[in-house]
């Protein structure tokens, strides 16, 4: 018979709390033209092993393919003019626009053209699309092999100036937002400036409703130049226009780098500001209205809300509002008009991040802080002010009372938290 104990007393076992850290460098680059021949900027993040052949496959937005005759055959020439660094394999023409996130066999599509190509984990994926393209793209690359290097090649202002430097990949499902996904950063982001010439002007101002976000919850400054140069932005003035998706750019780089939680565990992410409502009005349109859209009218609700429940002046909102209505946005949309729709994002919001309700307003502009529970009647009266003022965002240099407060500032509330229950009848 053995004399080995195998029995371990309760208290007595052994523990091991290590942290792990994991380092990636994140290769952000701009630059025009970049499937120039003569333009190293794409080759040069596509790194290689000496003797070693690495695979690059390409998925090209169809609607982009038709948009720009002639890119698909310049992409072609330019990687296979990479020598014995890269094996180009193929382009693949996919469809995007939020359809691409709405269909599971969509990502199975993805998932064996990568499969077809032979890649491995140190082959490229690239990506050349609007924002939910990349998002499916980015997660069928992240599941693949559990991941393949991916390079994004962003052709919106929306993908250039905020989803393109996330990351976050996912698909839609049951309804919800980005409901499957996961939390890996691509190899490399290529904004090409030259691949947004060619967008219509709705999907051009999509992207700088996001620069106002960032800009409402990290810098002051960066808003008041938006604000101050709309007009123009809204006309497409490349001057102006490139810069603010430069620093919206690296705004949001600089959050996902130093902000201390990149991969959201421990609490709400400050860039999510305005999307509570966003993602729930996006569904509730049956995606009629773009992501750009439906940020726009989310940040301005907050906003609003803000001045009702924060700090936020009157004054301070009404540079919102008036900012967004100057780059063409409206500030809000009939969904609205279901609240205890709408009212049930928060509690999707919740689920999505996990743990208990957490939500970004303002405290100024520049100035953003969490809070844990949502007041129902104040989020009603914020809807009810924006659906008055909507005549107004057709005429954003009109003037009239609504400018003045005309709300209940202060008044009292039913407070929302965790879990939300609502019933407004």
């Amino acid at each position: 018979m053995s004399n080995t104990n195998d029995s371990v007393a309760p208290g007595s076992e052994k523990l091991s709390d290590l942290r792990l850290q994991l380092g990636f460098d994140y290769r952000l680059r701009f630059t025009r033209d970049a499937f120039d021949p003569e333009n190293p900027t794409l080759r040069d993040v596509l790194e290689t092993q000496q003797g070693y052949q690495h695979r690059v496959l390409v998925f090209l937005d169809q609607n982009v393919d038709r948009g720009s005759p002639g890119l698909a055959d310049r992409i072609e020439a330019y990687l296979s003019g990479c020598g014995d660094r890269l094996r180009f394999t193929k382009i693949a023409r996919v469809s995007g626009g939020e359809a691409c996130k709405n269909d599971l066999q969509h990502v199975e599509n993805l998932l064996r053209t990568i499969h077809d190509a032979k890649l491995c984990r140190h082959s490229y994926v690239v990506v050349v699309g609007g924002g939910a393209l990349l998002d499916a793209v980015g997660f069928a690359a992240a599941i693949a092999h559990r991941g393949i290097r991916l390079v994004r090649c962003p052709t919106t202002t929306l993908g250039q100036g905020d989803s393109g430097v996330g990351v976050k990949n996912g698909v839609n499902a049951f309804g919800k937002k980005n409901y499957l996904g996961v939390f890996t950063p691509p190899w490399a982001v290529v904004n090409d400036l030259e691949l947004l010439r060619t967008l219509p002007d709705r999907d051009w101002r999509s992207g700088f409703a996001e620069a106002v976000k960032v800009a409402l919850v990290k810098n002051g400054d960066f808003f008041q130049t938006i604000r101050r140069s709309a007009s123009q932005i809204r006309a497409r003035d490349a001057s102006v226009a490139f810069p603010v998706l430069n620093d919206s750019a690296h705004w949001h780089l600089r959050h996902i780098v130093y902000g201390g939680d990149p991969y959201e565990v421990t609490r709400a992410r400050p860039l999510d500001f305005g999307h509570w409502a966003a993602h729930k009005m996006e569904h509730m349109s049956g995606y009629r209205l773009r992501h750009g859209e439906a940020v726009a009218i989310g940040v301005s609700l907050d906003a609003v809300y803000s001045s009702l429940t924060r700090t936020l002046s009157w004054e301070d909102t009404q540079q919102v509002l008036e900012c967004l209505e100057e780059l063409g946005f409206a500030t809000y949309d009939e969904v609205m008009d279901d609240t205890k729709t709408l009212l049930l994002g928060l509690d999707e919001f919740r689920e999505h991040l996990g743990g208990e309700l957490t939500v970004t307003l303002l405290d100024g502009l520049g100035k953003a802080s969490d809070v844990h529970q949502f007041e129902a009647g104040a989020v009603l009266e914020a809807c009810s002010y924006l659906a008055r003022r909507q005549p107004r965002a057709a005429r954003p240099n009109s003037s009239g009372a609504d400018t003045d407060n005309p709300l209940n500032i202060g008044g009292n509330h039913a407070v929302i938290d965790q879990p939300l229950s609502v019933d407004q009848n």
